[in-house]
């Protein structure tokens, strides 16, 4: 049954509900209320709760708890995450599995506490030092929050990885009608790699120091053929009136969810526009947006900061077709009449004639307005 439901409370009950055994963290704006949250809930159903004195403190915890087995999580925004972020590389390198919630806010610095997807490089491509790949899910509700919360614990165990789940501070303090998963139960037993005490086995070590490189290179090897394996098995995308589709956008989280409402209202003028929404932006679905530049004559990438999702479409298309960018930044939101009118912009304004049908894709989209 739907209730309305506030979005970072929402996944903090996600958690419990899936399995949660731990959590660790520190306030921090748009993502307390979760903390929050968790600090009633799991004490009273006999769990562990901790606010630990800093992020840095948060993070080694979770590193201690995951090597046990445990279901564990944490949770911070932007500058929380930077600070987690050796601890972050330390827990990939011992390959154990971890769920982390970043509620994204303005920066760079202390920024503000207004929603912003600024963080996407720095979960993508940073996660801290090293060679390891996190598996990153952005919804864009908070019914698809909630599920992918449930959904990151088994992704986490299935590959012993990192799984993030990426909001922005607007996905974390909105309310909307959504449901809850039921109770689960806890696990029983631990997996088998985990650090547990037992009797009659050699003791279990974990640890991501390998003074011999050919070691760390083998743990290295080790990353990238599980991360093969996730890019082959889970990715995860939503696409809306793609048929017939000359212009596609691209937006993930709130820029995609705004950019719905977009695409939408320019359908209904008869603009023949789609939208790719990514909702693993770690592994992110090249291979469908290289599908795209054999249908679409031209992309608009739409972000809540300067461009950094767009980096890894134009390394798709590959410079086939088009591919233009429209973002907010700081901690701005656009707003649907924006990107409805940047649709028009390219859809409409004369450019040069060109010998390339795809480099003169305004055109063709004119052609559809007279």
């Amino acid at each position: 049954m739907k209730e309305l439901l506030k979005g970072n409370e929402a996944i903090a009950e996600a958690a419990v509900r899936a399995g949660l055994e731990a959590y660790f963290g520190y306030p921090i704006t748009p993502q307390t209320e979760l903390l929050e949250w968790l600090s009633r809930r799991l004490p009273e159903l006999g769990r562990t709760f901790l606010q630990a004195e800093s992020e840095l403190a948060a993070i080694n915890m979770v590193y201690g708890a995951a090597c046990t087995g445990a279901r564990v999580m944490t949770s911070s925004s932007s500058p929380g995450i930077s600070l987690m972020m050796e601890g972050i590389s330390y827990i990939a390198g011992t390959q154990v599995p971890v769920v982390l919630i970043d509620v994204m806010r303005g920066g760079p610095g202390l920024g503000n506490i207004a929603p912003s997807q600024g963080d996407y490089n720095q979960i993508v491509y940073g996660g801290g030092h090293g060679d390891f790949h996190p598996i990153v899910l952005a919804p864009a509700s908070i019914q698809e929050a909630i599920d992918l919360t449930v959904e990151a614990f088994e992704l986490a165990e299935k590959y012993r990885a990192i799984v993030v789940v990426l909001i922005d501070g607007s996905i974390g303090q909105m309310m909307e009608p959504a449901e809850l998963p039921a109770m689960q139960p806890l696990r029983k037993q631990k997996p088998d790699w985990a650090v547990t005490g037992a009797e009659n086995r050699e003791r279990r070590i974990l640890s991501s120091i390998y003074i011999d490189p050919e070691e760390e290179e083998k743990v290295n090897l080790e990353l990238l053929e599980v991360w093969n394996e996730i890019e082959a098995n889970e990715l995860r995308y939503k696409e809306y009136f793609m048929e017939g589709a000359e212009l596609v956008v691209v937006g993930f989280g709130t820029a995609g969810r705004v950019a719905l409402s977009a695409v939408r209202a320019a359908r209904a003028e008869g603009i023949p526009v789609g939208l790719l929404r990514p909702i693993t932006v770690s592994p992110f679905p090249v291979q469908r947006v290289k599908e795209l530049t054999e249908l679409a004559c031209g992309i608009l990438v739409v972000e809540m900061n300067s461009g950094q999702m767009l980096k890894d479409v134009q390394a798709a298309v590959g410079g086939k077709i088009p591919v233009e960018f429209y973002g907010r930044l700081g901690g701005m939101v656009p707003l649907p009449d924006e990107i409805l009118g940047e649709i028009k912009r390219l859809c409409y304004e004369p450019v040069a004639p060109s010998a390339n049908p795809r480099i003169s894709w305004m055109q063709r989209l004119d052609s559809h307005k007279n």
